[in-house]
């Protein structure tokens, strides 16, 4: 790759490199700027609240419901709120860190405030939602309302033409 030349006042020359590729996944090197930057922030204005991650989540849609699978390992339900305000479905909550002994050496889960958002389609029968937390699975089958099911209309055949006595 040849270098971009750069001339200086005094007529000499200067090779500089523009671009210098560093080894390693460039993911990581980003990742690792956003740190120092929100660490900057931080250190100027303070520390601003965790914001709330999204768990994993399964939405499939059957004749008659809505079945959402999310999850939430090692949380109880205590701590998870599921709330439908017409078409939405809203599950807050939070997963607390464990006390441990020792020294944490690495981490990969997460911890804090959880939020997960779905909008649904159609008519929802928001009386009858259902929500059942079992194996660090959060299952919730929101049931779509009478109105928004699909019905089959039979059709009926008459004759064309109408007879009149007299």
């Amino acid at each position: 790759m040849a270098m971009p030349v750069r001339r200086h006042r005094g007529g000499g020359l200067q090779e500089r490199a523009v671009w210098a590729p560093t080894p390693g996944n460039p993911l990581v090197e980003f990742d690792d700027l956003l740190n120092q930057m929100s660490g900057l922030l931080e250190s100027t204005v303070g520390a601003a609240p965790a914001a709330a991650w999204t768990p994993l989540a399964e939405v499939s849609e059957s004749e008659d419901a809505f079945h959402i699978e999310i999850e939430l390992p090692g949380v109880k339900s205590k701590d998870v709120d599921v709330e439908v305000n017409g078409p939405e479905l809203v599950v807050t909550g939070e997963i607390k860190e464990r006390e441990r002994k020792g020294v944490l050496r690495r981490s990969s889960r997460r911890v804090g405030a959880f939020e997960y958002r779905l909008r649904l389609p159609g008519e929802l029968d928001t009386q009858k939602v259902k929500a059942d937390l079992r194996d660090g699975v959060l299952s919730v089958t929101v049931p779509k309302a009478d109105v928004a099911k699909s019905r089959r209309v039979e059709i009926t055949e008459s004759s064309g033409s109408t007879e009149t006595s007299g």
